[in-house]
């Protein structure tokens, strides 16, 4: 006969039905905490206290995992179609993607190579729908098609060499005042690197959410201007 005790301990660790999203949502969270290479089938079964074998009903492979690790973090991403000003909303991705970026830098890699490994049609949907909602506004801002895909070429590209930067900025030593030393400058040869050295201080003072404003406003001022000459009539030739 089971005891009280014994019953109600029971219950009260019972498990958690098994999902795709309890799934991915674990898968997330060891990745987060213990980097890309600590997500295996069977590192993800200890987390849930499950069969490994049992996993595969949601994920073919580690490969779908990564995939829905990826998709996950990207539907994060949040999308306003009703907002038509196409540089109000790129600026704005923009930083909530950062944002996400910073949450969970060790998916990173993943947003940025991932997609490269796999056909475009073949991609998890949550993947694409930044793709086809960009596409969207751009078109009906005007832009043709074809320039369409150009810009979200150049604005991820432009956003995701943003983002590995600011991820990479290391200060060697947090509590010392000196620029030069927080970021191990020093030892820079200074005929070498005049340059580095005088920029100390602008490299320790890094202000991401800043620098993505400011390349954005170079990025977004050059395509406004470029759609404003797409529409401009054509110049009558003498």
């Amino acid at each position: 006969m089971t005891s009280p005790d014994k019953s109600n301990n029971q219950k009260g660790t019972r498990k958690a039905p098994l999902s795709r999203e309890l799934v991915l949502s674990t898968a997330l969270a060891l990745v987060d905490g213990k980097g890309l290479d600590a997500l295996t089938m069977r590192r993800l079964g200890q987390e849930l206290q499950r069969d490994p074998m049992s996993l595969y009903r949601y994920a073919a492979n580690r490969a779908a995992l990564l995939d829905g690790v990826t998709e996950v973090v990207m539907n994060e991403l949040a999308i306003l179609p009703e907002d038509l000003d196409w540089q109000v909303q790129l600026r704005k991705i923009a930083h909530d993607f950062r944002l996400l970026a910073l949450q969970h830098p060790n998916v990173l890699p993943l947003l940025v190579t991932r997609p490269l490994s796999t056909p475009l049609g073949l991609r998890p949907l949550g993947t694409l729908r930044p793709l086809e909602h960009i596409l969207a506004l751009l078109i009906d801002a005007g832009f043709a098609p074809a320039d369409a895909l150009h810009v979200y070429r150049v604005y991820y590209g432009f956003l995701y060499g943003h983002i590995l930067n600011e991820l990479q900025e290391y200060i060697v030593d947090p509590d010392e005042n000196e620029a030069i030393l927080r970021l191990g400058l020093h030892r820079l040869p200074a005929k070498e690197f005049p340059h580095l050295r005088a920029l100390g201080p602008a490299l320790a003072d890094y202000d991401g959410a800043a620098e993505l404003d400011q390349g954005l406003t170079i990025l977004l001022t050059g395509l406004a201007a470029q759609l404003a000459a797409s529409d401009s009539p054509p110049v009558p030739q003498p």
